[in-house]
């Protein structure tokens, strides 16, 4: 059963070369699973180490930016993280380092084993050890880098009051309108 609400996503990468801004879009479910994949996947796309934006947004909710440049870690912009954390998209940029949290350990924790002879977790109350807030709160409204657009004509004032279309805005301040709608 759907609700018959459609959620739009739209990715594009605008990687810059000699000639100005390439645009090209992208299925990011179908090729990317971590931060990491995104960037191998951007910088793909650049012509030796230049500059390679992912734009990502998700109609009337929330967008990011990823900026690649060379081997250099992703710098992340993300316009409402409590919003993306809902999304598959946002998952991915919304990474622990970005969110100010102690990376996971994939390690089991021996000590926070429950050894009392209760299953699955369970207290002796019957009540869910996990269900004792143990999901961390995302906050609502902007993190990352607000300054991940400066040097290209886009200052963090003014990526901090975009909403609506800032995909395009972004891309009119990057003089790469005519490009990006080519893949939208």
């Amino acid at each position: 059963m759907t609700s018959g609400r459609v959620t739009v996503y739209f990715a594009a990468l605008l990687a810059r070369t000699e000639d100005g801004w390439e645009a090209s879009d992208t299925e990011l479910l179908d090729n990317v699973e971590t931060l990491s994949d995104l960037a191998d996947l951007a910088r793909e796309a650049a012509a030796e180490d230049d500059t390679v934006l992912v734009l990502i947004e998700q109609e009337d909710a929330w967008f990011g930016v990823v900026r690649i440049d060379g081997e250099d870690d992703p710098r992340i912009y993300v316009s409402d993280a409590a919003a993306a954390a809902r999304s598959s998209y946002g998952e991915i940029l919304l990474t622990d380092e970005l969110l100010g949290r102690e990376p996971e350990d994939d390690e089991p924790d021996l000590d926070a084993l429950d050894l009392d002879g209760t299953e699955d977790g369970e207290d002796e109350d019957g009540d869910d050890a996990e269900s004792g807030g143990s999901a961390e709160v995302v906050p609502h409204g902007p993190v990352g880098d607000p300054g991940v657009l400066d040097d290209l004509g886009v200052s963090e004032k003014e990526l901090k009051t975009l909403s609506t279309d800032a995909l395009t805005e972004i891309a009119e301040s990057l003089g790469a309108s005519e490009v990006l709608e080519t893949v939208r």
